[in-house]
């Protein structure tokens, strides 16, 4: 999460100077360039044939999809106003886990997700970064969000079997067909030229946002629960916010202090619902043992 809150910033330098089907479509071309030197070096299997007809699902969603869409919003708007967007992530990347992966969360975990998404975008409103009416760049920031939550849904579930780091990185080759072409056709049609910030930001982008953060990013939600660490996103458009009046200039109030604590209690009742349904699990378990004791029967395996 980390990683990932300097993408939008990272973005908006990039594009200031480079071409947006470049600067989303170059960064996976080289993205997929470390990936297959990574899966060379650890010597990682192919994937099974179902593993195969998953991964295009993943490229979809966070190679192609949310670097294009952001890329284009982010060529007529700031890095602030698309973290506004971005705070329906984790929503939508737990009901992307219900569809996908099969994960029931309780109530009590979406009326947290839901009171922190409600921080999150009350903290935007009153800090004057919503503002005006719905725009194209809005249009292309919700197909980002839609795109990549199902993209970290199919990928926190395939995690489970390949790891997280072989996930993005199979995911990154299969979409090459594609991305090669196209930034190819970008750099035709203009050579990139860019100052040192605008590739400082392209370089951030295809290492870190691309490749390296979803080594933890994949691990972390197949270990813990997709819908459950997806929440852990609520606080990123705080941390986006903060990037942006880092290194962009742009205004973020001392009202963050209070939504991050709103947001930060929200995302500890979400952790603490696993909690409870581990708990109840294993009771229901012992229960199940001690009444298969007393009947003399096994247990089945869990």
């Amino acid at each position: 999460m980390l990683a990932f809150s300097m993408s939008l910033p990272a973005t908006r330098i990039a594009v200031h100077d480079l071409d947006p089907w470049f600067v989303a479509f170059g960064r996976a071309v080289g993205a997929a360039a470390l990936a297959l030197c990574y899966l060379r070096l650890v010597r990682a299997p192919r994937p099974t044939r179902d593993q195969w007809r998953r991964l295009p699902v993943v490229a979809l969603g966070v190679v192609v999809g949310f670097p294009l869409f952001t890329s284009l919003a982010l060529t007529s708007q700031t890095s602030a106003h698309g973290a506004v967007v971005i705070a329906v992530l984790p929503a939508m990347t737990a009901v992307f886990a219900a569809l996908r992966a099969h994960e029931r969360p309780p109530l009590v975990f979406w009326l947290a997700s839901g009171g922190g998404l409600i921080a999150v975008l009350g903290f935007l409103v009153t800090t004057g970064v919503v503002h005006g009416a719905l725009t194209s760049a809005d249009l292309f920031l919700l197909a980002a969000v839609v795109l990549c939550g199902l993209g970290y849904a199919e990928g926190g579930a395939l995690a489970r079997e390949l790891g997280g780091a072989r996930t993005i990185c199979w995911a990154l080759l299969l979409a090459l067909p594609a991305t090669l072409p196209i930034t190819l056709v970008a750099v035709l049609r203009e050579v990139p030229r860019a100052s040192a910030t605008g590739w400082a930001g392209f370089g951030y982008l295809t290492v870190v946002s691309m490749f390296l953060g979803f080594f933890a990013w994949y691990a972390g939600l197949a270990k813990g629960g997709i819908a459950r660490v997806g929440q852990i996103q609520l606080a990123q458009p705080v941390l986006t916010l903060s990037w942006s009046a880092l290194l962009l200039g742009e205004p973020v109030t001392a009202a963050s202090i209070g939504a991050a604590v709103v947001v930060l209690g929200c995302v500890v009742l979400t952790q603490r619902t696993r909690q409870g349904l581990r708990v109840s699990f294993h009771q229901r378990e012992g229960s199940l043992v001690a009444a298969s004791a007393r009947s003399g029967t096994r247990t089945p395996e869990a």
